[in-house]
This record gives C-alpha cells, sequence and structure tokens, in this order.
C-alpha cells in the first residue's frame, strides 16, 4: 500500500496541474492538519484514494465548514484495507484563537474514549496527529511541545507507524524527516512524504463492528 502524508505545507508540486500523474499509484492519503480546506478538495479531484485527515491547530476555517470529499478521523478509529488508524488532531493549548488546541489533561481524555474501540480491533497500525510526541521531534517553546500521552500511546499499542505534523522542517535542518521509536516508525509529514506499508490482512466483519452495534440499538 502506498501511502502520501501530508501536513503544513501546501505542496506547489501538487497543487498544480501536474496533480493527476504525480498522485498515480497513491492508495491512501493522509492529512495531519494546518493545510487549506480548497488543497484538500483540489486533490479529491485528481486520486480515487481516500484522504484522511485531522484538525490543525490553526484549521478554524474547518470548525464551520470540513473539506469535502475528505474523511475526518479526528477522535476516531478508521480501517482502510485493514490498516487501522487512530486520529488525535490538535496541539498543546498555548491560546484560546482556535478549537483544536488541548491541555495535556484533555488529549489524555480523548484517547481514553478511543481505548474501548481499539482495544475491540485488536490494536492500532498507524497513529495520525498533527503534534507531536513529547521529546520526540517536538520544540521546547508551548506552542510547539508534544504530547506525553502519545508516548503513553505508544509504549501500550506499539502501532506500526507514527505520522504527524507540526513541527515544519526549517525550523532545524537537524530534525529528522524519519526516525524511529521502539517498534514504531515515526514520520513528519510537513508538507508532503510518500511511505509504503505492506498488505495487511483484512476482516471485513471488523470494519463493520460498530455499524452493526448501531443498528442493534434500533432493532430493539
Amino acid at each position: 500500500m502506498k501511502i502520501l502524508a501530508i501536513s503544513d505545507v501546501a505542496s506547489k508540486a501538487l497543487w498544480c496541474p501536474q496533480c493527476r500523474e504525480r498522485l498515480e499509484g497513491v492508495d491512501l492519503i493522509l492529512s495531519c492538519g494546518d493545510l487549506p480546506r480548497a488543497y484538500l478538495e483540489f486533490l479529491t479531484n485528481f486520486t480515487p484514494a481516500p484522504i484522511l485527515y485531522v484538525h490543525g491547530n490553526h484549521d478554524k476555517e474547518y470548525a464551520t465548514q470540513e473539506p469535502g470529499g475528505c474523511i475526518c478521523v479526528d477522535d476516531g478509529v478508521y480501517v482502510w484495507r485493514g490498516l487501522r488508524v487512530v486520529g488525535l488532531g490538535g496541539s498543546v493549548r498555548y491560546n484560546r484563537e482556535s478549537p483544536y488546541q488541548y491541555t495535556e489533561a484533555a488529549m489524555r481524555r480523548r484517547i481514553a474514549k478511543l481505548r474501548p474501540k481499539v482495544r475491540r480491533l485488536g490494536g492500532v497500525d498507524l497513529l495520525l496527529t498533527h503534534a507531536p510526541a513529547r521529546g520526540l521531534n517536538d520544540g521546547e517553546d508551548l506552542p510547539h511541545r508534544g504530547f506525553e500521552c502519545f508516548n503513553a500511546f505508544l509504549d501500550e499499542w506499539q502501532p506500526r507507524w507514527f505520522v504527524h505534523g507540526h513541527i515544519h522542517l526549517f525550523y532545524d535542518y537537524k530534525l529528522p524527516r524519519v526516525c524511529q521509536r521502539g517498534e514504531t516508525t515515526v514520520i513528519n509529514a510537513t508538507e508532503r512524504y510518500t511511505f509504503e506499508t505492506p498488505d495487511l490482512e483484512y476482516h471485513p466483519a471488523k470494519k463493520f463492528f460498530f455499524l452493526e452495534s448501531f443498528a442493534a440499538m434500533f432493532s430493539r
């Protein structure tokens, strides 16, 4: 499976007439936030690949109108061709100008609400966030500090991938695009980054578990 991760900076290489050719072969697009709504909607016109996204701290416009044709996975678990994706957008709270900023305690509560869904699916393959984890290529200033609870999530579930944005690579040329934390490959998706993951064993029944449970509530 070929995955394109994007974040923070709209890529001139994709927001252009050659977009269709450059997206050829991409199976899934992951947006880590802080991208113009028009940019995501533009991409939907040139690829059949689903675009999954979480909110960035600068995505205030999303609060009134979400990107058309895209799938918000914030505070959710989404399964695509066997790949189990958990979405947790937003950054550490440093002011009150955006609805997508959170205290450490608030982010812990968001994770706790997702735990039953993750457990029912038998784990998670990819954690999709806007902010990084604390101490893992984040910044020392409050606006760019990562979440400590993301480290606990990685330790508990050991996803194969952790894809985030928020930390522009030009902030510090020494920051790595890709690094490893235990069993997890960590990717900074700033602007764009393409990677591949083996096709996973797919169990369709699991994808519809929550839908079936929801339907059962109304059949009583």
